[in-house]
């Protein structure tokens, strides 16, 4: 079972989303906790304002709004409405929300078994619940103790195997206009936004390019950007945003680059383990000789790694990004080390490639460094590629170059043309002086 916690500033937009979904046939309102009346006695409007009685008992808290996402393997048998009432039910009494008023949405939406909960943090007595690491120190041990409780397959099983992974949105959603849009997109958001480890909107926008989505920044100077804001683009086979934009805003989750701050600043440090898993993954491809990147991403895509390259205009890749699904991290080059870069995995693949034709690396790795002190100024010489040496040695792969390029050289040897012109030169000047 994956639990997904998350506070927001408006009941009104969190039951909305429910309802929503419930008059279009893809979710049912299953239950509702320390609510006088059952909710099939109860409309909307009802359900909404005994909610919102509550959260009016407090007008200086912000975010007094709690949506809660429980999501079971497809495997998890013999979920009936019952069971799922009383697995919310044990949740809410672990976190501490057991004496809130919550309602419980049943979405048959997806290709998983999944239930919504939405309630509020504000007590009956006005005060609030501490709602902060909730997520970390109440969610996740409440977790565990019932997927033991009601044998669940337990949600670190499902990253080692086919854990829920939303499909990407394909483009033709476009042609039945921006509600289908807004939902496809938010089924996205909400899978990914909560559980991976990314650092920042680039590293973001690595994984939701899986699913061809994007988050982009307002134009200098626009509304958008002066308020923080972000837009949500549908994108195309080749990477191109299509179709019309959609402002973070408007989501009930309301993934704003404000919101989103907090996200980048607690993931800023990459836990160790994951690093290693990544790093050792992309050695054994290497090892087993992917000769290009394109070898390499489809070596990494069947551990659960995608590798997205960052190209400038002229199609040059100058960055990597890893995409961990297992372990749920994002890592930049940089962050895996120098050997991880797009530079030096360039240059590692050519090495993979010269020994697939029996290029004796070793020897190569033995050439002396030569000097460009003959060598014209750096002013002078054209732009060179990423993979070139630093200032006053020759790379690796300019030494490789010379090799399998160079001439047999031998002192001797004066090519036939040039000794006929020589020749011919000092018998004119014997003549002359005759």
């Amino acid at each position: 079972m994956v639990a997904v916690v998350k506070s927001g500033y408006s009941i009104h937009r969190m039951v909305n989303y429910n309802e929503l979904k419930v008059t279009k046939g893809a979710a049912v309102c299953i239950g509702a906790g320390n609510y006088p009346l059952d909710p099939q006695q109860m409309s909307m409007t009802m359900r909404l304002e005994y909610l919102k009685k509550q959260v009016d008992l407090n007008q200086r808290a912000k975010r007094t709004s709690m949506h809660i996402s429980l999501n079971f393997s497809p495997k998890d048998n013999g979920l009936s409405e019952q069971k799922l009432l009383e697995i919310a039910d044990n949740y809410m009494q672990g976190i501490g929300f057991g004496m809130q008023p919550y309602l419980v949405y049943q979405h048959n939406d997806a290709g998983h078994p999944h239930i919504h909960i939405v309630t509020t943090s504000i007590k009956r007595s006005g005060k609030t619940i501490d709602t902060y690491m909730i997520g970390r120190t109440k969610s996740e041990p409440v977790r565990k103790s019932i997927e033991k409780q009601y044998g669940l397959i337990r949600a670190e099983d499902q990253g080692k195997s086919e854990q829920y992974r939303p499909e990407p949105i394909a483009v033709s959603i476009l042609e039945y206009g921006r509600l289908e849009t807004k939902k496809a997109i938010q089924n996205i958001l909400d899978h990914i936004i909560p559980t991976y480890k990314y650092a920042s909107l680039s590293e973001l926008n690595a994984v939701l390019g899986r699913y061809n989505v994007m988050a982009q920044q307002g134009i200098e100077g626009s509304r958008v950007q002066k308020h923080g804001g972000l837009l949500y683009r549908v994108l195309d086979v080749h990477g191109n945003p299509v179709g019309v934009p959609i402002k973070a805003s408007s989501f009930y989750s309301r993934p704003t680059l404000k919101s989103l701050d907090t996200n980048f600043h607690k993931n800023s440090e990459k836990p160790g383990p994951q690093k290693s898993r990544v790093r050792n993954t992309i050695d054994f491809a290497l090892n087993r000789r992917a000769s290009s990147l394109e070898e390499l991403s489809a070596q990494l895509r069947t551990k659960g790694i995608d590798l997205v390259m960052r190209r400038n205009e002229n199609g040059f890749v100058y960055g990597l990004t890893y995409v961990d699904h297992v372990s749920k991290c994002v890592f930049n080059g940089s962050d895996l080390g120098k050997a991880y870069s797009a530079k030096a995995v360039q240059e590692r693949c050519l090495v993979s490639q010269l020994q697939s034709k029996g290029v004796d690396t070793a020897r190569m790795e033995k050439l002396p460094v030569h000097s460009n002190t003959t060598q014209s100024s750096s002013a002078d010489r054209p732009h060179q590629p990423e993979w070139t040496s630093t200032p006053g040695t020759e790379s690796f792969f300019s030494q490789v170059l010379d090799c399998l390029f160079q001439s047999e050289y031998t002192s001797e040897y004066i090519p036939y043309e040039l000794s006929q012109n020589s020749n011919r030169k000092k018998g004119r000047k014997k003549s002359v002086k005759r």
